[in-house]
């Protein structure tokens, strides 16, 4: 499957009773931004780890840049930049002693691949000489990615890399990932928040270890249009107990102040405004959000 940079078929997993992964199959193109989107506890760790040879699955093969995980785990280890979702740098060392020493574990120095890190290191070079462990959480993010990048790989892994960080930081790390992208490596990219979903070329909407859905941010939305109502009531916690049990009504969540209604096809706004308790009703479009939400409450594959 030399035409992916990730190949993957049933891939499962299971810890005890826990099954992390259920017969996970998708494909990363090479020079794209995938996203996999999904909560706490949906398996998206597990998964990075096997797909770096830090553990094997249970069932299932998969494909890192043409290398089998299994067949040939030192091939993908030094071809795949991994960046963990805890902050697994050392503290006590520098911005910079960190970076050399994460060149020399590949045999190499800082100065060998400046290029592809310079953009990042642009920002932390100023604290060149601030321990790890006294950087702020975004400062540390673009410190992991840094040395995440520093041997050249072929390929990135980013496990929940936004999680913690301000707005801002976050907004400057996705433009950080497009740059990167330019220039023709494919990265993986996990996340549990549903807006970043549009920051990708492709996701893959993840829960309870399966993957429920892939494609453009777009082709998602067009392939789950619903009836989607956005409802607010005179006490909205009363007002969301009766809307779940109307007629027509699949569910009906809190986003809010508004109750987001999703709708049988026959239902109209005016059968809505007449449950008890509502104050007022729109027909919206859905977001990915609501279209996640969905999907988990039908057990949609």
């Amino acid at each position: 499957m030399d035409s992916f940079a990730i190949h993957t078929e049933g891939i499962t997993k299971s810890f005890g009773a826990l099954k992390a992964l259920d017969s996970v199959s998708l494909d990363v193109a090479r020079g794209e931004i995938f996203g996999l989107i999904g909560p706490d506890g949906a398996g998206k760790t597990t998964l990075f780890r096997i797909l770096t040879t830090l553990m094997l699955p249970d069932e299932g093969r998969a494909e890192v840049c043409g290398f089998d995980i299994i067949g040939n785990p030192r091939a993908i280890r030094f071809r795949a930049g991994y960046m963990p979702g805890r902050f697994s740098l050392y503290p006590d060392l520098t911005v910079e002693e960190n970076l050399r020493f994460y060149a020399s574990l590949f045999g190499g120095r800082v100065s060998d691949n400046f290029g592809m890190v310079e953009p990042v290191y642009r920002q932390l070079e100023p604290f060149r000489n601030r321990r790890a462990g006294k950087l702020s959480g975004g400062m540390k993010q673009k410190l992991a990615l840094c040395c995440a990048l520093i041997h050249k790989p072929e390929i990135l892994f980013l496990d929940e890399p936004t999680t913690g960080v301000d707005a801002v930081s976050r907004s400057e790390f996705w433009d950080i990932l497009s740059g990167i992208k330019q220039g023709g490596m494919p990265i993986i990219v996990s996340t549990p928040y549903m807006d970043e979903a549009s920051r990708c070329d492709r996701i893959a909407l993840m829960n309870a270890g399966r993957i429920l859905e892939t494609g453009s941010l777009d082709e998602i939305l067009s392939r789950n249009d619903m009836p989607v109502y956005a409802v607010r009531g005179e006490n909205n916690y009363r007002t969301l107990q009766n809307l779940r049990h109307a007629a027509g009504v699949r569910d009906a969540v809190l986003f809010g102040e508004y109750i987001h209604v999703f709708a049988e096809e026959r239902l109209s706004a005016s059968v809505l405004a007449a449950v008890s308790g509502v104050a007022e009703v729109k027909g919206i479009s859905p977001n990915i959000e609501d279209v996640f939400i969905n999907i988990m409450g039908h057990g949609k594959k």
